[in-house]
C-alpha cells in the first residue's frame, strides 16, 4: 500500500498546484481552498507511505511527480510551451522516478 500512498501524494501536489495556480495569488477563495485542501492530503499520503518506504526514495518520487505531472499540466490546461528541451528534462525526471522505485 505505500506505493499506492505515495501515487495519491503525487496527485494531490499536482492538485494542488493546478489549484494554486487558479487561485491567482490566493485572491480566489475556491481555488485557494482546494490548493490548501490538495496539499494537505498530498502530505498526509506522503506521511503514510513513508511508514515503510525510504525517506529519500518517497521524496524523490513524490517531488518528482508533482515536478513532471505540474509541467505536464501547465503544458495543457493553461498553454505553456511544450518546447523539445522541456520535454526532454521532464523525461530525465520520470526516468529519475523510475530508477529510484527500480533500485527500492
Amino acid at each position: 500500500m505505500a506505493w499506492v500512498f505515495l501515487m495519491m501524494a503525487g496527485a494531490g501536489e499536482m492538485t494542488a498546484m493546478f489549484f494554486l495556480k487558479l487561485s491567482d495569488g490566493f485572491q480566489k477563495r475556491k481555488p485557494a481552498f482546494f490548493a490548501i485542501m490538495a496539499g494537505a492530503a498530498s502530505f498526509y499520503f506522503l506521511s503514510l507511505s513513508l511508514k515503510e518506504l525510504p525517506i529519500g526514495t518517497a521524496y524523490g518520487i513524490w517531488t518528482g511527480i508533482g515536478s513532471a505531472g505540474t509541467v505536464l499540466l501547465g503544458i495543457f490546461f493553461f498553454k505553456e510551451k511544450a518546447t523539445r528541451k522541456r520535454l526532454l528534462f521532464i523525461t530525465c525526471i520520470i526516468a529519475g522516478v523510475i530508477g529510484l522505485k527500480m533500485v527500492s
